[in-house]
């Protein structure tokens, strides 16, 4: 098969890769119907994230049941499904609590910009559509895979309820996807935090009711001034960096909660000045496969449409141009197609 593989920072080709096969009875090896570039990605294109060695790279997916090992039950040959960026058996304790991605036999799956996947603990990490969904559908469930669930558990983790003012730090797709997630879960007043026409365009049609330009202490002063001097009840920090966390922790009012869903890359937080915020934290990778029967079924009625955060469709074999565009931010998120 042919998949992507990143060699050095800026460096990615597309090569011939050996097919996946079942290793485990709980395999299941998926041929793709679509994938994408992650934000999260980016880390290692620019060099942020060290790449030591030529590695296959990609961990969003949707396709067709190709195989299944022996012990698969819950998927078979020819559906379609969604999976998760981390594999679990969806068993053990942290998956019964709903913490997915910290499964005790967890894995990654990683490669996954490629024409065929394998997906480990099948039947713990992929969820089955309803139907053979339609290709307007396909973007929105491949944003399913990741950046809604990420988006869903940011204001899942800041505890977004109705009537809530939440803001969202972060208008990349998983802070758009997580502007959806606080007005399907009932927020009254969304603030986005966009520089940028397109992404706030794209904010206001997925439910933000406010825009906010301004970063650092300058965004942090706004958002007080929208609410009255008070902050937001609920933040959700999606990017990752120093900067970014603390406007979050500074926008939020006291006895307010931080959905903190960015990988983060150099970020400290001043216990003692958390200590005297009474804001709380939660966050961490998303436990996507907690979410991924309610959301199918959103986009199935129609009632979410996270795939307009893909404003760039490329052939497969054009990633490495879907990467370049999302670096000089020509793009949103690049959808690849086999």
């Amino acid at each position: 098969m042919r998949g992507a593989v990143i060699h050095a920072p800026g460096d990615v080709r597309f090569e011939e890769r050996d097919d996946p096969k079942i290793i485990n009875p709980t395999d299941a090896v998926i041929r793709t119907v679509a994938t994408c570039v992650c934000g999260s990605d980016l880390w290692d294109y620019r060099g942020i994230n060290q790449v030591t060695e030529p590695t296959p790279i990609g961990h969003e997916y949707v396709g067709i049941v190709e195989e299944t090992g022996g012990d698969v039950t819950s998927v078979q040959p020819g559906q379609f499904v969604i999976g998760s960026f981390f594999a679990s058996d969806n068993t053990c304790a942290h998956c019964r609590y709903g913490y997915q991605s910290s499964c005790r036999h967890r894995e990654f799956v990683g490669g996954c910009q490629a024409e065929l996947v394998r997906v480990p603990l099948a039947d713990g990490t992929l969820v089955a559509t309803p139907d053979r969904p339609t290709d307007d559908l396909v973007p929105s469930l491949l944003a399913l895979s990741d950046v809604m669930g990420t988006g869903w558990y940011a204001a899942v983790a800041a505890e977004v309820t109705p009537g809530m003012t939440v803001a969202v730090v972060g208008d990349g797709a998983v802070g758009l996807s997580g502007v959806i997630a606080a007005k399907e879960l009932g927020a009254e007043r969304i603030i986005a935090m966009s520089r940028h026409t397109t992404r706030q365009k794209l904010a206001t049609e997925f439910g933000a009711t406010d825009i906010v330009t301004e970063r650092g202490d300058a965004g942090v002063a706004r958002i007080k001034e929208l609410t009255g001097g008070v902050g937001a009840d609920a933040v959700l920090e999606c990017v990752g960096t120093p900067e970014s966390t603390q406007q979050a922790l500074r926008s939020t009012r006291p006895g307010g909660n931080v959905g903190f869903v960015g990988v983060p890359h150099g970020v400290e937080i001043d216990g003692e000045e958390l200590f005297f915020s009474h804001v709380a934290l939660r966050g961490g990778p998303a436990p996507v496969r907690r979410f991924l029967p309610d959301l199918i079924n959103r986009v199935f009625e129609g009632r979410i449409d996270p795939g307009k955060v893909f404003d760039l469709t490329l052939p497969l074999d054009q990633v490495a141009e879907g990467y370049r565009a999302m670096d000089e931010r020509r793009a949103i998120k690049t959808l690849l197609r086999p």
